[in-house]
């Protein structure tokens, strides 16, 4: 599988805004017009007020289509449930830093590097930067949420663009090389916003799986 780098443009169509009832079609599709990789949206109905779905989806997913595999685990005790998540065929898992998340966030991080799975750690747009920092050395990838997690379709919150333009600072100061993505309220417009604050994978739903012309909204994402 290809390895990324910060310096690539990585889209990345979150699977939440897609047709559930034909979900590997759906998958395909996305694929076959350009995604990077697919964003699962995991949520459990105690970290955020919503479910989505868990580990049958991710290997539902992984079993009917070749790529990346991107979880992001809003749930509480994620450390209780990656190895579920690890054999399901997920490639970076990312975990939350705030308090109600439940878990030792260091330990989950190592676990899901030492199962040979690429590490994420997210953040929610009312979590200070200062959460993450103890972390950065250990992750490759930092999700900086843009809109309140829980629910598809909100609008991006441009005022936390400033903590990925301070965590852009702090890699290249500390000599790290994690990737920074952005989710929520993701299309063209905003996309060009958080790559100019030095955001790289850029997670897109609704305007993606639900644009006219999903091959053109991708493109549009990763050139913006």
């Amino acid at each position: 599988m290809k390895s990324w780098t910060p310096s690539d443009r990585i889209v990345a169509p979150s699977v939440l805004a897609a047709d559930f009832s034909r979900i590997g079609e759906e998958c395909s599709r996305a694929i076959a017009a350009g995604a990077d990789w697919l964003h699962l949206d995991v949520m459990d109905g105690q970290f955020v007020d919503n479910i989505s779905f868990g580990p049958a989806m991710v290997g539902a997913v992984h079993a009917t289509n070749d790529i990346f595999l991107d979880v992001h685990l809003m749930i509480a005790r994620p450390d209780h449930y990656l190895p579920r998540f690890l054999e399901a065929g997920a490639d970076l898992i990312s975990v939350h830093v705030e308090p109600e998340a439940d878990h030792d966030v260091a330990g989950s991080l190592a676990a899901i590097q030492a199962a040979g799975c690429r590490a994420g750690l997210a953040f929610n747009p009312a979590t200070p930067l200062e959460e993450v920092l103890p972390y950065l050395d250990q992750i490759d990838l930092l999700l900086v949420m843009t809109v309140v997690p829980g629910f598809g379709g909100q609008a991006f919150m441009a005022e936390v663009m400033p903590k990925v333009e301070e965590a852009v600072r702090l890699r290249e100061e500390r000599g790290l090389a994690f990737h920074i993505e952005v989710d929520g309220g993701v299309d063209p417009q905003t996309a060009r916003i958080a790559a100019g604050a030095g955001a790289n994978v850029f997670v897109a739903g609704s305007s993606t799986f639900k644009a006219p012309d999903i091959r053109a909204a991708i493109s549009a994402i990763r050139e913006a």
